[in-house]
């Protein structure tokens, strides 16, 4: 746990909540990991602090205290800002939930907060589908999911020009004939995963089917209510034509 006199360590909220009559419950990411944190007095009428503990805002973080809850001690904003709109807010907020579903309170993540800083950069700079598929490859990684994307189940190397059926269980295997399998990827987009070649044309959506089951997979079947608030707000004006 931090204290007050430690140096401040970077962090982002994920998720807040108001708490009692004038605090809020944050939950934030930090290099230490994914942290509840109380802030007292932070929805008082004269606090500064409910304007900054926002998601995707770079903050300077220390708090004191044992347990599960500790309380919020200073905040202040690390530049630079980040500015997120449209798509990619909600892309944002996809992998928030991501993060508060599947990581676990007090388990440092340096690396994977390394990545979550590039991924929210990314998405300013207007990059979105492929650079949510690595995040999401690392994510998994991270927390001890890791896909097999560098060889088959039996240990062979991939080869591009060949289909697999991806076991959740044991990695991709080569298609066998006409037997069933509900979900087939290229060798080329496995290894364009792994980061060995920049993805080619339809990589994307074999990915996406790819990195969702797994994802599933790992929520034990529980939908995302940020996936679900995407598709009402995108996919319905698409198709109404907006």
């Amino acid at each position: 746990m931090g204290h007050a006199d430690d140096p401040l360590l970077p962090g982002f909220v994920l998720h807040r909540t108001p708490f009692r009559e004038s605090s809020l419950l944050l939950e934030v990411f930090t290099p230490s990991g994914r942290l509840g944190l109380v802030a007292r007095g932070g929805r008082g009428k004269r606090s500064r602090i409910a304007a900054i503990v926002q998601p995707f805002v770079p903050l300077w973080l220390s708090w004191t205290g044992q347990g599960d809850l500790a309380t919020l001690a200073h905040v202040e904003l690390r530049p630079p800002p980040l500015s997120l709109t449209g798509r990619a807010l909600f892309t944002a907020f996809y992998v928030n939930e991501l993060l508060l579903r599947l990581t676990s309170r007090h388990d440092p993540q340096p690396e994977l907060f390394e990545h979550y800083q590039w991924l929210l950069w990314q998405l300013v700079a207007g990059a979105e589908e492929w650079t949510l598929r690595r995040f999401e490859v690392v994510l998994l990684a991270e927390l001890g999911y890791g896909l097999l994307l560098h060889c088959d189940g039996d240990g062979r190397p991939l080869r591009p020009d060949s289909r697999y059926c991806y076991h959740l269980e044991r990695g991709p295997l080569p298609l066998q004939g006409e037997a069933p399998c509900p979900l087939t990827i290229s060798g080329e987009t496995l290894l364009a995963l792994d980061g060995h070649s920049p993805p080619q044309l339809g990589a994307e959506r074999e990915a996406k089917r790819l990195l969702r089951a797994v994802i599933h997979h790992h929520l034990g079947g529980r939908p995302l209510r940020s996936r679900e608030l995407f598709r009402q707000m995108f996919v319905r004006h698409t198709d109404q034509g907006e």
